[in-house]
């Protein structure tokens, strides 16, 4: 297998009004935009060709990573006019394609962070003779995802709906978001029409009695659907727990970027990342959290589980916990914002203004 199809979807809107104008694959992740760590880890897995599906903001991306050859990649972009759903997207860019119709395909979301033997998932495809090969991962809790039941083969037996009762949860297995799919089941998708490939392509695959395989891979696995989970995908990649080729510097703790300026007293802990041109003022504690490119963190502030945009400023002794600040805002000093806030770009919090209290 040479090639793939990434799928970059629309999901990064949620990151949108706090990173201006950037989509969420391209937002550093423990120093690079998102996406680079999905490219690399295809190509280490033997990949050498790969077709970017884009709709949002999908001109961002071949200006960054042009024909992919410092990834040693050969890359090609196609854009949709109308969004066509992930069955639609696949179809649409089957002409950029150069594998044969027996030829497996490597499929995977822009959206997943997953540590994936993707080799595996290709030796299972051609070992099974599957038409599709899914790798399905498996969760404490599948009432949010649709469930995938495999027989004893792990051969797929049907694709079911959110559970909604206990009594429909009848296995703890679900999409994990990457497919091995033959060319000619590719070519076979309808065009010109939104087609869903977890609503109409594969069970009506099932239905025609067509090989679908699945691979439970229970490695790490994140959806990176919220800001939230984006800055715990970063800080993991960091530490290690999910691999990656393309980190910059070695795993650990923390990872400062070229150019950043660290106080000799600050502490940097669970996979903190900070950018570029990033200052963080003496004894300041950040924890888990993403300090991007020209942000500065004040002397004595406090940051966990936060991603602190471009450019923004948090004031001195400001206490953050589970916080999102955009690009350019500024949190004055003396501030406590915590259980997910949100804070648009270019904001200004004055000093003293917020605080948090159980009134105890």
């Amino acid at each position: 297998m040479t090639e793939a199809i990434l799928l970059v979807g629309g999901k990064g809107t949620r990151l949108r009004p706090l990173t201006v104008n950037t989509p969420k694959p391209m937002v550093p992740a423990a120093g690079v935009p998102f996406l680079t760590h999905q490219l690399a880890r295809a190509r280490a897995a033997g990949v050498e060709h790969v077709v970017l599906a884009t709709s949002y903001l999908a001109e961002v991306f071949e200006p960054y990573f042009g024909d992919g050859s410092a990834l040693g990649l050969h890359l090609e972009y196609v854009t949709e006019v109308e969004p066509l759903g992930t069955g639609g997207a696949i179809r649409n860019v089957a002409s950029r394609l150069h594998s044969a119709p027996g030829d497996p395909v490597l499929i995977f979301n822009g959206d997943i962070l997953t540590g994936l033997d993707i080799r595996a998932l290709v030796d299972t495809h051609r070992t099974s003779g599957a038409d599709v090969s899914l790798h399905l991962s498996r969760v404490e809790d599948p009432r949010a995802f649709g469930l995938v039941p495999t027989d004893d083969t792990g051969r797929v037996t049907a694709f079911l709906e959110k559970p909604q009762t206990p009594e429909e949860i009848v296995t703890d297995q679900i999409n994990a978001g990457a497919y091995v799919f033959n060319r000619s089941v590719i070519d076979s998708i309808p065009t010109g029409r939104p087609v869903s490939v977890e609503r109409e392509t594969f069970p009506g695959l099932l239905a025609d009695g067509a090989h679908l395989q699945g691979m439970v891979d229970s490695t790490y696995w994140l959806d990176l659907g919220t800001p939230q989970a984006f800055v715990r995908g970063s800080a993991d990649l960091v530490l290690g727990r999910a691999p990656s080729p393309a980190v910059p510097g070695r795993c650990g703790d923390r990872l400062v970027l070229e150019g950043a300026d660290v106080a000799p007293d600050a502490k940097l802990t669970g996979g903190t990342v900070v950018g570029p041109t990033a200052a963080v003022g003496a004894g300041a504690r950040v924890d888990g959290s993403t300090v991007l490119d020209g942000a500065v963190i004040e002397p004595g502030a406090q940051i966990h589980d936060s991603l602190i945009g471009a450019g923004a400023r948090i004031g001195a002794r400001t206490v953050l916990d589970g916080a999102v600040i955009g690009d350019g805002a500024v949190v004055g000093a003396d501030n406590e914002l915590r259980g997910g806030i949100r804070i648009w770009c270019g904001a200004d919090i004055p000093a003293g203004s917020v605080r948090f209290s159980s009134d105890q």
